[in-house]
């Protein structure tokens, strides 16, 4: 397998990175600042149930942890599982989060745009949120 192209989309927050990464790694708060991932998320039988609107989806997030690490994995369909990398690191007092979107394969310049200028939509949401 080849690598894919990404793009890193990235938005500053003045709100020390650990209260960013407690509110960002709660699966309940993703429906309320990541439209792009979810419209309502839930929990069942130890995953996570993402609706969208192309229909639900699962999602695994990672684990809790002190590095500000807010990866999780879509299973769009049965034989593609997308990865996310996410992070939330100190900057100064404040914090900066980071999302990588990654162009699967066969998907158009366009669309690949449409993702990108979506997660930035709606990381810029996650940032009106916690400044208030």
């Amino acid at each position: 397998m080849s690598t894919l192209e990404s793009r890193t989309v990235s938005v500053r927050i003045t709100r020390p990175w650990q209260e960013v990464y407690d509110f960002a790694a709660t699966p309940e708060n993703v429906p309320r600042w990541a439209s792009g991932l979810a419209r309502s998320l839930r929990e069942a039988d130890g995953e996570w149930l993402a609706e969208t609107a192309e229909g639900p989806v699962r999602v695994r997030f990672t684990a809790r942890n002190r590095f500000g690490v807010l990866d999780h994995h879509v299973r769009v369909r049965p034989d593609l599982d997308v990865y996310v990398p996410m992070r939330v690191i100190a900057n100064g007092a404040g914090s900066e989060v980071q999302c990588t979107v990654f162009r699967l394969p066969g998907t158009s310049d366009e669309a690949f745009a449409r993702d990108v200028a979506w997660v930035e939509r709606d990381l810029q949401t996650l940032r009106s949120l916690l400044e208030g």
